[in-house]
């Protein structure tokens, strides 16, 4: 059974999740954050299919942060996840915080993206 903070962040996130849409121009970019990981995918809503996804278990991220749940790993990630979308073809996204407060790691994540050059 789920407890009430997950619950409050599900419904915060359904409730966002009826104003933004991703395009395959400007693709949505989810986060999800664990107690030991973060992970990141750019999803096209119109065609419904992810375009780009990353985590803190990929092998060169998890090289340099074998733990992948605090802030530093969250804004290495960021860093690597603004490269390799830039590398697709990727420069505009729409950032979905997935119901969670925009602070510590996503927060983190989110200035390591626009440093690595993705606007949104």
């Amino acid at each position: 059974m789920k407890n009430n903070r997950t619950l409050q962040r599900l419904k915060r996130h359904r409730r966002i999740l009826l104003k933004i849409k991703g395009t395959q121009d400007r693709p949505r970019l989810i986060i999800f954050r664990s107690l030991k990981n973060f992970s990141a995918q750019a999803v096209d809503d119109i065609n419904n299919r992810t375009l780009f996804s990353l985590s803190t278990l990929d092998k060169e991220v998890k090289d340099k942060f074998p733990y992948g749940g605090n802030v530093k790993a969250a804004g290495f990630l960021g860093e690597v996840f603004a490269a390799r979308a830039k590398e697709k073809g990727l420069t505009c996204v729409v950032f979905d915080r997935a119901g969670y407060l925009y602070h510590g790691r996503v927060k983190t994540f989110a200035d390591a993206l626009r440093k690595g050059g993705l606007n949104f």
